[in-house]
């Protein structure tokens, strides 16, 4: 494979100077994907032609002067996420040939922006996983180790990423599924306010039992190598939407520049590695109190060690989630398909929900409200590890044993799903590498609709990480290489490889 491709930053910036086009940029990122994804399954439906045809558009508009701030940038969109005369399957049997009638907000939003969509990435059976894998296609494999998980769902988004395929790609979050995937493989991972970025129709469709869940709790954002292209792609995808009743006014945040502040004197931190429930790996505890003390010694923050009090979600979480749910319509997909569908998702769905379960669930996320409410009156920021462990076993769901502690297979998740509570925006960024080297993310939690400040004290912590060696770049070597994978000569959807199964 060639060198990386470049930043979203430096990619805008070329193109604007006439240093590349966009033909050139997307030849160049369909060869990297003919090349990884074979051995890493990232995507599974890849655009190859039409994202061609787009590039010569784009690059029509470029030398015309009418083209978005994104001309010409590759990017990739998870399959929860809805596109246009796409292939969209959700990861799921019910939807293997699903084609929507609209792009979800933030494609249409890129779109206008001239960014390219080379296709689909891969994820879990409608979001209900923190992994790569459904019954439909192969699964995603972590690039720094390609025996590893890459986290998810939005696995693939993530994997295109850090294999270097794309510069950026969208995922979603529902309980960590933009952040978990992000620090897995070495990426920055946003999940923004709920209301900034609009989400529609995914979660909101109603015809589509599945792919109309999650709706209060999912976000949709940006996975890039640096907080500075979060930030960038941000300004095109933020912003209000009538389709999306929880969406917020925009003009508060100054995306264009809230990254170039690097002073974070008078920034209050509180900082918990465990939550005062979660056991954590000792590396990635030593990883996260090392990140605490460059924010407290190099960057001027003020960081206090706290202990939250809010009461842990997990008992809780999933009941949540079916109260977001068309349980009639999955119930009967169940029953139509259940054998082809995640074990994992159909015992879910079989669980004798009674009311209780859902209202006790709606009464656990005001507690963790109200309590956090509190926590950010004493602080602008919360920092914690972003998972618990480092990148596992590709075919494990988690840990059932986290530093001599016997847990359940998804207590390494319990990190992310408090933001997606309260929907406060937060970011994971690398914080170094395990012995082993794999990655390690740390994750900052803002206060309500403060997603300047996250991205700034993000931004500030990267410089000073990069500084030293200390935030990984993309996989060390690609995974085709790792395995001794011959490059493929073309790229072609999974359809054309026969590799749905």
């Amino acid at each position: 494979m060639r060198s990386p491709q470049g930043t979203v930053t430096e990619l805008v910036r070329q193109i604007a100077a006439g240093s590349v086009s966009p033909v050139e940029i997307v030849d160049d990122a369909l060869d990297r994907v003919a090349a990884a994804d074979p051995v890493l399954h990232a995507f599974c439906t890849p655009t190859p032609e039409p994202a061609r045809r787009r590039a010569r558009d784009v690059e029509r508009a470029v030398r015309a002067g009418t083209a978005g701030p994104l001309a010409g940038v590759p990017y990739a969109v998870k399959d929860l996420i809805c596109t246009k005369g796409i292939r969209t399957t959700s990861g799921s049997a019910a939807y293997a040939d699903f084609v929507p009638d609209t792009d979800d907000v933030a494609v249409e939003r890129l779109d206008t922006a001239g960014a390219i969509n080379l296709g689909k990435t891969n994820a879990s059976e409608f979001g209900f996983s923190a992994s790569g894998h459904n019954v439909l296609f192969p699964a995603t494999r972590n690039p720094w180790d390609p025996t590893r998980t890459p986290g998810g769902s939005s696995a693939g988004s993530a994997v295109a990423v850090a294999a270097g395929m794309v510069p950026f790609a969208l995922g979603s979050d529902g309980g960590g599924s933009i952040r978990i995937p992000a620090a897995l493989t070495g990426l920055v991972g946003f999940k923004p306010s709920m209301g900034r970025v609009p989400v529609y129709p995914g979660c909101r469709d109603h015809r589509y039992p599945g792919v109309s869940g999650w709706e209060s709790i999912e976000h949709i954002g940006p996975i890039a190598r640096t907080v500075a292209d979060v930030a960038l792609i941000m300004n095109t995808l933020a912003g209000p939407d009538p389709r999306d009743r929880h969406t917020i006014p925009g003009g508060d945040v100054d995306w264009a520049n809230t990254t170039d502040e690097t002073d974070l004197r008078g920034i209050r931190i509180g900082y918990t590695a465990d939550f005062g429930y979660l056991p954590v790996d000792p590396q990635v505890r030593a990883a996260t109190d090392r990140a605490a003390d460059r924010f407290a010694r190099e960057l001027g923050a003020t960081v206090e060690h706290f202990v939250p009090g809010w009461p842990d979600p997990a008992p809780h979480f999933t009941a949540l989630i079916m109260a977001d749910t068309d349980l009639v319509g999955l119930r009967r997909m169940v029953r139509d398909i259940g054998d082809r569908m995640s074990p994992h998702l159909v015992q879910i769905l079989e669980t004798p929900w009674t009311a209780e379960d859902l209202t006790q669930a709606l009464m656990m996320r005001k507690a963790v409200v109200n309590h956090m409410i509190e926590v950010m009156r004493r602080f602008d920021l919360i920092l914690s590890p972003t998972t618990a462990v480092a990148a596992f076993d590709l075919d494990s769901v988690g840990p059932t044993e986290i530093d001599g502690r016997t847990v359940s297979p998804t207590t390494w998740q319990g990190f992310t799903p408090i933001a997606n509570l309260t929907g406060q925006p937060a970011i994971s960024v690398p914080s170094g590498t395990t012995e082993a080297g794999l990655p390690v993310g740390i994750q900052l939690i803002g206060g309500h609709l403060a997603d300047g400040t996250v991205l700034r004290a993000a931004a500030a912590y990267e410089r000073a990480a990069r500084a030293d060696g200390g935030w990984p770049d993309l996989a060390p070597a690609s995974a085709a290489e790792h395995l001794g994978h011959r490059p493929a000569t073309r790229i072609s959807s999974a359809l054309d490889n026969k590799e749905i199964r």
